[in-house]
């Protein structure tokens, strides 16, 4: 295992462990879909939307999606003891490193959940829906409605990760420090693709939603890197270069 590329130890290390995941989660799809009315009345209510369906099979796709989206919610903690657990043997990660990097994983992504649900959420659909007027009433779909909550959800989720992701990166000396600091402007950049690629619909106010924490949060990576002290030394390239 030693001479494989470390990309293929990895893919090898989670192929053991996916299919246990992907059988829990179709098990949680299937346990919570008997529960999927009381939940979407539930986020239905906290948004503040009506909504309609077009198609007869409408509301029972929608349901199953929402089942299948709060499985994998249910479930993030599982998936990501299965990917750090992967990486921590492929980078040499100590297990009680390992053990904080999941503990921090799962802090952030329920932390960017609950920011999406109370604070993006009702937010960006209100601002949306305020250009509706008497003449152009909004007409949601069940099935739309959920998929942009859930992938807004989980998008919001993802992007919580991003000060853990920079500190594994400068722990296992793929990228110091000084290459976050000084590369603001292209982060930026990135961010702002991935804001365009991760939310369900392309306009801007809803890429300035998630591309404004995003940014607060690469911000706050180079501030916990300087606290515990990682990554600030140069790489084997900047040092040849200075």
């Amino acid at each position: 295992m030693a001479d494989r590329p470390k990309l293929v130890t990895f893919i090898i290390l989670l192929r053991r462990s996916l299919r246990n995941l992907i059988f829990a989660v179709g098990l949680v799809t299937f346990a919570v879909f008997l529960l999927s009315p009381q939940l979407l009345a539930l986020i239905q209510g906290h948004l503040d939307t009506k909504l309609y369906f077009f198609t007869v099979a409408g509301p029972f796709l929608a349901h199953v999606t929402l089942a299948f989206f709060v499985a994998l919610y249910v479930l993030a903690p599982w998936a990501t003891v299965v990917l750090w657990r992967a990486a921590g043997r492929v980078f040499a990660v100590s297990a009680k490193q390992v053990f904080f990097f999941v503990l921090c994983t799962c802090l952030l992504f329920y932390a960017g959940t609950a920011f999406c649900y109370f604070v993006t959420l009702p937010f960006g659909i209100s601002f949306l829906l305020g250009f509706g007027s008497e003449e152009l009433r909004p007409v949601i779909s069940v099935n739309q409605f959920v998929t942009f909550v859930a992938v807004f959800l989980l998008a919001f989720g993802g992007i919580f990760q991003l000060p853990i992701v920079m500190v594994f990166l400068a722990r296992v000396g793929v990228i110091t420090r000084r290459f976050f600091e000084k590369n603001r402007r292209f982060a930026m950049l990135g961010m702002a693709i991935v804001s365009a690629i991760l939310t369900p619909t392309p306009d801007v106010v809803n890429m300035a939603l998630m591309g404004g924490p995003l940014y607060l949060l690469y911000e706050a990576g180079i501030v916990i890197l300087r606290i515990l002290g990682i990554g600030g030394e140069k790489s084997p390239s900047e040092l040849e270069q200075g």
